[in-house]
C-alpha cells in the first residue's frame, strides 16, 4: 500500500504542477462562459434587425400581420407593408431580396371566401425562426379578421386572442406538486454530463499517455525493481483520478462563488433557474469515480500494448462511442426519462454516467435503478481491471513489436 501511495502521489504532483492543468483549470470555465454567452446573444440576435415586407392584396390583413410582428420588442424588426399588392410587385420584391435591400418578404394571397395562402422568401434557406414568427402573426391576423367579419367588437377580440402562459409543475415521488423549470432542468443535466464526460475521458487518456511515455523512456525497468506492476497501475489510476477530482472541486468552488454573486442572482432565480441538491452532488461524485476507473483501466491496458502515442490514437475513438450514443439519446431522455431505452442506457456501464446525469436533470430515477446501475458499473470496472492488469503486466516490458490479438490472449493466460 505504501508503494501505491508513493506512485499515486508522484502521478498527482506531476500532473497538477504541469502547465496544462493550470491552463485547463482556468480556460475551461472561461471557455464555457464564453460559449454560453455567444449562444445566448446569438439566440437573441438570430431574428433581430430584420428588414421585412408584408405584401398582400388585402391591406387590412397586411397591417394586422405587421402589428403582430412589431409586438415582439426583442426582435427589433423593421416591417413594411405593400398593399394592395399585384403580381408585378412580387418580381420587384424578389429583386430587392437578391440585392439585399430587404432580408425577406411575406406574400399573402387573400381571395374572399377562401383561406389565404402565404409564401415567405429570403436568401437564407434556414431562416426558420423568422418563418415561425411570420406564420404565427399570419394565423393571428386571419383569426382576428374572421372574428371582425362575424360582428365581434375589437375589445372582445383582444380578450379572446390574449395569450395564456403555461406554468410547469412536477409531481415528485411523494405525490406533491412542485414548480419545475424545463430549461433549467435540461441545462443542469447537460452541464453535469459534459463535466463528467470531459473529466473521465481526459484523465483516462492521460493515464494511457503517461504509460506510453514511461514505456518509451524505459523508466518502467527502474520502477519495477522496487514495486509490482499491479501497484504501479493502481497508483497511476489513483493519482490521475485525484487530479480530476481536484479540478472539478476547483470548478465547483468557482461556480459557487459566481452563483452567489449579484451578477448571477437574476439568472438563477429567473426563467433559467438552476439548483443542485446534495443527492445530485453525491451521485455525480460516485459516477465520476466509477466512470473514470472504467475508462482509465481500459485504456491503461490498451496503452501497455502500444509502442507510440500514434498507435494509442487508434483506440481513442472507443472512448467517444459511448459519449456519442449517450448524447444521441438526449431528446428521448429529456422527454421520457422513464422509457425502456432510457432505463436500459442508464444501466449499461459505459453509458450509465452520462445518461444518469441527464435523467436526474429531468426526473430523479428510483433508488433501485441507482443501485443496479452502480452495481453493474462496479462489476464492469472489476472485470476491466482484471483484463487490463494482465495486459499491463506483460505489455510494459514488450519493446520493438506491436502486440497482436493472439499475443494479447496469451498474456491473459499467464499467471
Amino acid at each position: 500500500m505504501h508503494r501505491i501511495r508513493l506512485i499515486a502521489r508522484r502521478e498527482f504532483l506531476e500532473q497538477i504542477r504541469g502547465r496544462a492543468f493550470r491552463l485547463s483549470t482556468v480556460a475551461v470555465p472561461v471557455l464555457f462562459l464564453l460559449i454560453i454567452g455567444i449562444m445566448y446573444m446569438a439566440g437573441r440576435g438570430s431574428e433581430s434587425g430584420k428588414h421585412l415586407v408584408v405584401a398582400s392584396p388585402d391591406a387590412a390583413l397586411a397591417q394586422e400581420i405587421r402589428a403582430r410582428l412589431l409586438d415582439d420588442k426583442d426582435a427589433r424588426s423593421v416591417v413594411e407593408v405593400l398593399a394592395p399588392a399585384v403580381s408585378a410587385d412580387r418580381a420587384e420584391l424578389v429583386h430587392q431580396v437578391s440585392v439585399k435591400s430587404i432580408d425577406g418578404f411575406l406574400w399573402v394571397d387573400a381571395v374572399p371566401g377562401k383561406p389565404p395562402t402565404a409564401v415567405y422568401e429570403s436568401q437564407s434557406s434556414g431562416d426558420f425562426i423568422t418563418g415561425a414568427r411570420l406564420e404565427a402573426a399570419l394565423n393571428h391576423a386571419v383569426v382576428r379578421e374572421r372574428l371582425t367579419a362575424s360582428g365581434i367588437k375589437p375589445g372582445e377580440i383582444d380578450a379572446l386572442l390574449k395569450d395564456t402562459k403555461v406554468e410547469t409543475m412536477q409531481v415528485n415521488k411523494d405525490g406533491h406538486e412542485v414548480k419545475s423549470n424545463a430549461m433549467g432542468s435540461f441545462y443542469k443535466g447537460y452541464l453535469m454530463a459534459i463535466l463528467l464526460t470531459m473529466s473521465t475521458m481526459i484523465y483516462g487518456l492521460n493515464v494511457a499517455r503517461s504509460i506510453i511515455q514511461e514505456k518509451t523512456s524505459r523508466i518502467f525497468e527502474v520502477m519495477l525493481a522496487i514495486t509490482k506492476p499491479s501497484d504501479m497501475l493502481a497508483g497511476k489510476l489513483i493519482g490521475a483520478g485525484a487530479v480530476g477530482l481536484a479540478q472539478i472541486l476547483i470548478w465547483a468552488a468557482a461556480g459557487g462563488v459566481i452563483a452567489g454573486s449579484a451578477l448571477a442572482g437574476p439568472i438563477l432565480t429567473g426563467k433559467l433557474s438552476i439548483h443542485f441538491s446534495w443527492v445530485e452532488g453525491a451521485m455525480f461524485s460516485v459516477y465520476f469515480v466509477l466512470g473514470y476507473l472504467l475508462n482509465a483501466s481500459l485504456f491503461a491496458g490498451l496503452a501497455a500494448t502500444c509502442e507510440t502515442e500514434q498507435e494509442l490514437q487508434m483506440y481513442t475513438p472507443l472512448s467517444a462511442v459511448p459519449v456519442w450514443l449517450s448524447f444521441g439519446l438526449i431528446v428521448l431522455i429529456v422527454n421520457n426519462p422513464d422509457s425502456v431505452l432510457s432505463v436500459a442506457a442508464s444501466l449499461f456501464p459505459f453509458t450509465a454516467p452520462i445518461i444518469m446525469m441527464l435523467r436526474m436533470g429531468s426526473q430523479m430515477p428510483p433508488a433501485w435503478q441507482f443501485a443496479a446501475s452502480i452495481a453493474l458499473m462496479v462489476l464492469a470496472t472489476w472485470v476491466t481491471l482484471w483484463f487490463s492488469s494482465r495486459l499491463y503486466r506483460i505489455g510494459i516490458l514488450m519493446y520493438g513489436k506491436r502486440a497482436t490479438l493472439p499475443e494479447m490472449l496469451r498474456w491473459l493466460r499467464y499467471s
